[in-house]
């Protein structure tokens, strides 16, 4: 997978594009550099970017409050935060997926 995740200062900043209102909440592959993720949770009052960090949270095995949505809060497309990971750290966990 060639998804687009960037070092910054405390961590990396990872491209996600997600999938609301899905069957299940599920990592379906990589699209255009975004991770594609299906979410169970509809996008209405931000459930959806709590399912999101809460999906990657237990996905990745870090805890939620490291987890953060830096761009996109009301766009399928977003920008994810993760503080205290590097990128070869982050890329070897999603090539385990």
């Amino acid at each position: 997978m060639m998804i687009n995740i960037m070092t910054v200062q405390d961590g990396v900043r990872l491209a996600v594009r997600v999938q609301p209102r899905s069957s299940k909440n599920m990592v379906s592959g990589e699209l255009d550099g975004f991770l594609k993720i299906k979410l169970t949770a509809p996008p209405v009052d931000g459930e959806a970017n709590q399912a999101l960090i809460k999906f990657l949270s237990g996905l990745l095995d870090i805890p939620r409050k490291d987890i953060a949505i830096v761009h996109g809060e009301t766009s399928q497309s977003k920008i994810i935060e993760i503080s205290g990971v590097n990128e070869k750290w982050l890329r070897s966990r999603l090539e385990s997926l």
